[in-house]
């Protein structure tokens, strides 16, 4: 029986100390100006823009924004040729990725 409680209390331990994977997932939103300035920090990814994108994601019920940054036009939609036709449409910096985690 002690062969058997050994690895079991190892494998626990180790259970409750080694964080859990974090889950993330990328959004695409509408670049829209605000006359704030907050679009261009978003789409920069400059410092400015963290305060927005932390509250998007928590809006969404993630924890934090890992990155955010200007959308590249294959992130608009699943097929590429849809992304290029959404770009011709609207131009693609009107759109912004922002990587949110749990």
């Amino acid at each position: 029986m002690r062969e058997l409680v050994a690895p079991l209390a190892i494998v626990a331990f180790f259970g409750l100390v080694l964080p859990a994977g974090a889950e993330t997932r990328i959004f695409i939103v509408e670049n829209q100006s605000d006359g704030y300035g907050i679009d261009e920090c978003l789409a920069r990814g400059a410092n400015c823009g963290k305060p927005m994108a932390r509250a998007y994601c928590q809006s969404r019920n993630y924890g934090q924004a890992v990155s955010f940054r200007r959308a590249e036009p294959d992130e608009i939609t699943a097929s590429r040729a849809s992304g290029d036709v959404t770009c011709r449409i609207r131009r693609c910096d009107d759109f912004v990725a922002i990587e949110c985690e749990r």
